[in-house]
C-alpha cells in the first residue's frame, strides 16, 4: 500500500507539477489563532451531476502561515472583507498528494479583483431580484406619520450608534416613546438576529409609528450582512416605514435601498425625526397666527353683522308687538264671549243629565226589589227542600238503629240462654245423682298423665283435693 502511494505521489507530482488558477467557493476555513499558525480551507465547486442534479467538489486547501501573513492582509485591504465562508475566490493552488493525509491543495496566490467582482454581481443580482418583487419601492410607499413618536429601534444594546441615538432624542423637546429590540448588527448570524427583531415588531405594529434601524460605523466587512436578501427583502415588505441609520459614508447597503428613509448615521436619524417634529411644530405655530388673525377678521365681520341684525330685530319686534296686542284684545273679547255661552250650554246639559240619572235611579231600584223578592222566594223553597231531605234521612236513620237493638238483643238472649245452660249442666249435684263427679286439674287428664298429679273433685259437699295413683287403672263408678 505504501508503495502505490508513493506512486500515485509521484505521477501527481509529475503530471501537476506547476501551479493553476482556478475558481472555488469556501465552504469551510479555519483561520490562525491569535496571530500564529497555518489557514485551512475546504474549497468546493457545483458540478452538473447525472439526470441534471447537481454535485458539489470540493477539497482540502492550505494557506501556510508565511502566505497567509501575506495574502490575508493584502485580500482584506483590497475586498473590504477577511476571508470567511462563502466568498468564491480566484486561487492559485499546487497539487500535493501525501501518503498519510492524502490529496490537498496549497494556495499561493489570490486575486482579489475576482471576489470583488463577484460581490458586486452578487449585489446587482440581489438588487434586481428585489425589483422584480416591487421590494425596492413598496417600503417607501408607505405614509410616514407627520410625528413619528413611538419607535420601534433595532440595534445592539451597547452599541456607541444606539446610546447617540438616544442622547439626541432625549436633547429634544419632543416626548418619544422609544423601544429597543437587541440584535446582532455584524457578523454572519447578524441577518437572522435583525429579522427576529423585526418579527417581534410585527407583531406589536399596531403600537408603533416607525421601525429605525441603527448601527455605528464599521468597515465594509461589518456592513455586509445589510446586503443579505432575505433581510432587504422583509425590511421592503414590512408593514411599518422604516428607517436606516447605518454608519458608512461610501456605497449604500441594499437595505438602505428598500428602506423608506436612509440616512448616514444613527445620529442622522435622530436629527431627521427632530427636524421632523419642529417642521409640524412650526406649520402648527403659523397655522395658530394664521387662525387668530382669521378668527379677528371673522370676529370684525360678524360683529357688524350682528349690530345690523340687531337693529333689524328691533324694528321688527316693535311691529311683532303692535300686531300681537291688536291680536290679543281681539282674542280676549271672543274669549270673554264663549266661555259664558259654554257655560249656558254646560248648566242645560246638566239639568237634562240631572232627570235621567234620577229616571234611572229609580228604575234601579225598582228592579233591584225584583230582584230581591226573586231571591227570597228561590231561597225559601231551597231550604224546604233541604229540610225535607234531612226529616227523611233521620227518618231512616233510626229505624235502621231500631232494627240494629232488635237484632243485639236477640244475640244476647240466645248468649244467656247457653250460658244457663252450660252452667247448669257443670253443677255438681246433678252430675253426681247420675253417677258422675266433675274433676279439676292444672292440666289435662290422660292415660299418660304422670302419678301424684293433684285433682280437685267436686262433691256436693264441697270440693275433695285427691291425688292421682295410676292413671291407667279402670274407672270405678261413683
Amino acid at each position: 500500500m505504501a508503495e502505490l502511494l508513493r506512486r500515485v505521489r509521484d505521477v501527481l507530482h509529475l503530471a501537476f507539477d506547476d501551479a493553476y488558477w482556478v475558481t472555488a467557493e469556501i465552504a469551510e476555513i479555519t483561520l490562525p489563532r491569535f496571530g500564529a499558525g497555518h489557514c485551512y480551507l475546504t474549497l468546493t465547486d457545483p458540478a452538473p451531476g447525472p439526470g441534471g442534479t447537481e454535485l458539489r467538489t470540493q477539497v482540502r486547501a492550505t494557506i501556510w502561515r508565511s502566505r497567509y501573513e501575506l495574502l490575508g492582509p493584502h485580500f482584506e485591504q483590497q475586498t473590504g472583507q477577511p476571508l470567511r465562508a462563502g466568498l468564491r475566490v480566484l486561487a492559485r493552488c499546487q497539487v500535493r498528494f501525501h501518503e498519510q493525509y492524502g490529496l490537498s491543495v496549497d494556495v499561493i496566490a489570490l486575486d482579489a479583483s475576482y471576489t470583488v467582482g463577484d460581490l458586486a454581481r452578487q449585489r446587482l443580482e440581489t438588487i434586481a431580484k428585489l425589483q422584480e418583487r416591487d421590494l425596492l419601492a413598496r417600503n417607501k410607499r408607505l405614509a410616514l406619520p407627520l410625528a413619528p413618536q413611538r419607535l420601534a429601534v433595532v440595534s445592539s444594546a451597547t452599541a456607541a450608534g444606539w446610546q447617540d441615538f438616544v442622547q439626541q432624542l432625549e436633547e429634544a423637546p419632543y416626548a418619544f416613546d422609544v423601544a429597543l429590540f437587541p440584535a446582532q448588527m455584524q457578523g454572519q448570524d447578524a441577518p437572522a438576529s435583525i429579522l427576529a427583531a423585526l418579527e417581534m415588531i410585527r407583531r406589536q405594529r399596531a403600537d408603533f409609528d416607525a421601525v429605525i434601524i441603527i448601527r455605528g460605523g464599521g468597515s465594509r466587512t461589518d456592513l455586509l450582512c445589510f446586503d443579505d436578501f432575505g433581510l432587504a427583502a422583509a425590511v421592503g415588505a414590512f408593514p411599518l416605514p422604516v428607517l436606516t441609520g447605518i454608519g458608512h459614508d461610501r456605497d449604500e447597503a441594499v437595505v438602505d435601498l428598500t428602506a423608506h428613509t436612509a440616512l448616514k448615521t444613527p445620529t442622522a436619524v435622530a436629527i431627521f425625526l427632530v427636524e421632523r417634529l419642529a417642521r409640524l411644530d412650526a406649520a402648527f405655530d403659523g397655522y395658530g397666527v394664521r387662525i387668530h388673525e382669521l378668527m379677528l377678521q371673522q370676529l370684525a365681520q360678524y360683529g357688524a353683522g350682528l349690530e345690523r341684525l340687531g337693529r333689524q330685530l328691533v324694528q321688527a319686534s316693535q311691529g311683532r308687538v303692535a300686531a300681537e296686542q291688536a291680536a290679543l284684545r281681539q282674542r280676549l273679547r271672543r274669549a270673554t264671549e264663549a266661555p259664558r255661552e259654554a257655560l249656558l250650554r254646560e248648566a242645560r246639559q246638566l239639568t237634562a243629565q240631572r232627570h235621567q240619572l234620577q229616571r234611572a235611579a229609580r228604575r234601579a231600584v225598582e228592579g233591584q226589589r225584583r230582584y230581591l223578592r226573586h231571591l227570597g222566594r228561590e231561597l225559601l223553597r231551597r231550604c224546604r227542600r233541604q229540610h225535607q231531605r234531612r226529616r227523611e234521612a233521620l227518618l231512616r236513620r233510626r229505624y235502621e238503629l231500631e232494627l240494629a237493638a232488635v237484632r243485639a238483643t236477640a244475640r244476647h238472649a240466645l248468649a244467656l240462654s247457653a250460658a244457663t245452660t252450660r252452667h247448669a249442666a257443670l253443677d255438681p249435684v246433678p252430675l253426681a245423682r247420675r253417677g258422675y263427679l266433675h274433676a279439676d286439674s292444672l292440666q289435662p287428664l290422660t292415660p299418660a298423665t304422670p302419678a301424684g298429679t293433684v285433682l280437685v273433685l267436686q262433691l256436693p259437699a264441697g270440693p275433695l283435693p285427691v291425688q292421682v295413683i295410676n292413671p291407667a287403672a279402670p274407672r270405678l263408678p261413683f
